[in-house]
């Protein structure tokens, strides 16, 4: 017998699930990994990665399990999004999502098509199919996250590799804040915040001049923030 069942409520209560939005860059514009869905609603089309949360696990726990069940990404950190509740949201049943987006280096990951899943695909953020449900507003609201919190948090360096040129970063931030940065003035500002430790190694094999790599000191970035450092683009 259920202990519990004194405790249990008689109405109808909505299914809880999670979507995932989860940003790449190749060094030239943002991404968004998406997958194709096997199963109706929506069979066919495409969509974040997303799922019904279990019984025994918080849904930040469904997340990332669901990352890796459907598009085999794991080990990634995910930060809470926003909760959707409309309640035509699902043509299925009364669902509340609770999405969450991730910032992702997709060199990384060979992302692969797993469970209720046809393909799994990177997608540039300005070319994107026609989602089903309402990934599309959700897909907005993570971007304008983003986009506000790459300028005051040096967030943006997890979609970059652990080395990466002053180019390849400038190009990071235009995609993101969809603006044209002053060259000179974005590597003076950057530099002089000292975080950004210079490597021996340099590019090879371009046709343009070699441009030096550098990495992204999360030690030092801790110990300026510590002294009162704020980090503004």
């Amino acid at each position: 017998m259920n202990q519990n069942k004194k405790y249990q409520y008689e109405y109808d209560r909505p299914a809880l699930a999670t979507d995932c939005v989860i940003f790449g860059f190749d060094g030239g514009e943002l991404k968004l990994l998406l997958i194709e869905r096997e199963k109706e609603p929506f069979k066919n089309k495409w969509a974040l990665p997303g799922g019904f949360v279990f019984m025994n696990e918080t849904t930040e726990e469904c997340a990332k399990r669901i990352l890796l069940e459907k598009a085999g990404v794991k080990n990634v950190f995910v930060e809470q999004l926003y909760t959707f509740s409309d309640i035509d949201r699902d043509p299925r049943e009364r669902i509340v999502s609770v999405a969450y987006f991730a910032l992702v280096d997709k060199h990384q990951y060979e992302v692969i098509a797993g469970r209720d899943t046809l393909k799994a695909e990177w997608f540039e953020l300005s070319k994107l199919p026609k989602l089903a449900f309402d990934h599309t507003k959700i897909v907005k609201a993570a971007f304008q996250r983003l986009k506000g919190k790459v300028s005051y948090q040096p967030i943006g360096f997890e979609l970059l590799n652990e080395k990466f040129t002053l180019s390849q970063l400038q190009a990071l931030y235009e995609s993101i804040l969809e603006i044209e940065i002053d060259k000179r003035n974005f590597r003076k500002k950057i530099l002089g915040m000292g975080f950004l430790k210079a490597l021996e190694e340099k590019e090879k094999n371009v046709a343009h001049k070699a441009a030096r790599f550098y990495s992204f000191d999360k030690k030092v970035y801790k110990d300026l923030t510590q002294k009162g450092f704020h980090f503004e683009l």
